[in-house]
């Protein structure tokens, strides 16, 4: 990517964006004297990023990362179904949650090769842990599948109790978002959206709290659509 394309993709202006260059923020190096981005690269970056924005950021990525396959206005709910929601899960180690998340993800028949999948995500959790302070991760590949997929697609579980899955300060997780998306728009528009369904009043705290399967479904397509753009 040029810078240009780069500017594009983090709605920034010039200035913003070469001061985050040339302070090392952004991964970039220059070629013929000119700033050239992996695309890899730049997704996995913002990726990192999402974690400290609030809503307005978050909402921002939204915007720019718009995929053309995805409603606007409530992008979870199009991608996550009553079938690939279980609550609870039934897991106790992080190796068995994520193979359980991608077999509840696999209900949908989206999922080509399931052990492609499984790789990926285990292999990105190698990299650094999806597992956040509030008890919840969102496990996914570190790169898009377009490949192995039919379609992106959302899965959520919740286990009996916390397991340890990397989280910072050695907290439990017991609440898994497993996003897998065909390509890194959807999955940048996805993982910026669940920040935002975070970051709504009680909606960690409820969605603990929900008691079936069909509750839990139920609540986050609430959330998703409330979420005002």
């Amino acid at each position: 990517m040029t810078i240009d394309e780069l500017m594009t993709q983090l709605g920034r202006g010039r200035r913003d964006v070469e001061r985050m260059v040339s302070r090392g923020r952004i991964p970039g190096r220059r070629v013929a004297g000119k700033w050239r981005f992996n695309r890899q690269e730049i997704t996995q970056w913002l990726e990192t990023e999402l974690r400290d924005l609030d809503d307005q950021g978050l909402a921002r990525v939204e915007r720019m990362q718009q995929s053309a396959d995805l409603n606007p206005g409530s992008p979870i709910s199009q991608l996550i179904s009553p079938e690939t929601v279980q609550v609870p899960l039934d897991a106790g180690t992080k190796p068995s949650t994520i193979q359980s998340l991608v077999e509840v993800a696999g209900r949908t028949w989206q999922i080509l090769e399931p052990a492609a999948v499984l790789d990926a995500v285990r292999q990105r959790e190698t990299v650094m842990s999806t597992g956040l302070e509030n008890g919840l991760a969102i496990p996914h590949p570190r790169n898009p599948l377009p490949d192995v997929l039919s379609n992106s697609v959302i899965a959520f579980g919740r286990t009996l109790s916390g397991i340890p899955f990397g989280a910072p300060r050695r907290m439990l997780t017991d609440m898994f978002f497993l996003v897998l998306a065909r390509d890194s728009q959807t999955h940048l528009q996805v993982l910026a959206r669940i920040g935002r369904l975070m970051q709504l009043p009680d909606f960690v705290l409820n969605l603990r709290d929900a008691e079936t399967s069909a509750d839990a479904h139920a609540l986050i397509c609430a959330a998703d659509a409330a979420i005002d753009d």
